[in-house]
């Protein structure tokens, strides 16, 4: 018997009805059908991957906690999941800062051979310091990440972790994150093998890179990546005068403010990195306010 849940390759797309409305004190909500249905049909051995889509209505009071607790209480039974996409959520069911959270730390206690978490929004995110052995791939996608989650990154010990992306946001949608919030994760003591770092989609981004010029874990990355964000040339220059980038393989800048001056610098001082310039910004004025976006936000 085929199961249009779970693909051949082992992924289980696990999501509710976008058009139930069961309110968040429903004894069945559609998500948990889903999963009740699906494990009581199913080998869970087979799954290696897990996508996990509409929970509910945010404004409704769901929350990802539902499908965390199914989950890592099912954990067991999943002894071969390896990836969990928690929140593959389309603009038309949600905007990405309106995705609901909560305590997402079971995921990674849960699953200790899990090697890839990806996070999509950040409403109510927490998460609690943790050692995991195996993670490679730790991803959050926000509008707005929360300084709390922020530093249980940096707190944490992820001794495998190769790629690490956040989105940071701005502080309109909870991304309240200072450049301090990112000490541990610059310097790098507990990520050592780390080598592709985003620091992404900030409205400081300048301040950021100024940051990293200095940050002890830039000298082992591969790849870099500063992209999304309100990168002027005021950041471009903390670069460009501080450690040496050109060990690097790609830096990524898209989505910025640069002059085209600045552009041609960083070009000309890294000529051996591949760098992203690409999607330049301008500024908007309105008076004396000037106004820069991050490539997302709400």
């Amino acid at each position: 018997m085929t199961d249009e849940n779970l693909t051949e390759d082992g992924t289980w797309n696990l999501a509710g009805d976008p058009f139930d409305t069961a309110p968040a004190g429903d004894a069945d909500p559609p998500i948990r059908q889903r999963f009740d249905d699906f494990m009581a049909a199913r080998n869970p051995g087979r799954v290696r991957r897990i996508v996990v889509g509409w929970w509910g209505a945010g404004y409704e009071g769901h929350t990802s906690e539902l499908p965390v607790r199914l989950l890592s209480g099912a954990a067991d039974r999943l002894q071969n999941v390896r990836s969990i996409y928690l929140g593959d959520i389309s603009q038309e069911q949600s905007e990405i800062s309106w995705i609901e959270h909560g305590d997402v730390t079971p995921l990674l206690e849960g699953f200790p051979k899990l090697e890839k978490l990806v996070i999509r929004g950040s409403s109510g995110l927490r998460l609690r310091p943790v050692r995991h052995e195996a993670l490679r791939v730790l991803e959050f996608e926000s509008g707005g990440l929360p300084a709390e989650v922020v530093r249980a990154v940096g707190a944490s010990e992820f001794p495998a972790l190769e790629n690490l992306d956040m989105w940071l946001g701005v502080d309109e949608y909870g991304g309240d994150a200072t450049v301090a919030d990112l000490g541990e994760i610059l310097a790098g003591e507990r990520l050592p093998s780390l080598r592709h770092l985003g620091l992404q989609n900030s409205e400081i981004q300048d301040e950021i890179a100024a940051a990293v010029a200095s940050a002890p874990i830039v000298a082992r990355l591969e790849a870099l990546s500063l992209a999304m964000g309100t990168l002027t040339d005021a950041g471009a220059e903390a670069l460009l005068s501080g450690q040496p980038l050109t060990h690097l393989r790609r830096l990524d800048l898209s989505h910025h403010y640069l002059t085209h001056a600045m552009m041609d610098r960083v070009r000309k001082a890294l000529t051996g990195v591949v760098v992203d310039l690409s999607d330049r910004q301008e500024e908007e004025e309105d008076g004396e306010e000037v106004w820069r976006y991050v490539a997302v936000s709400e």
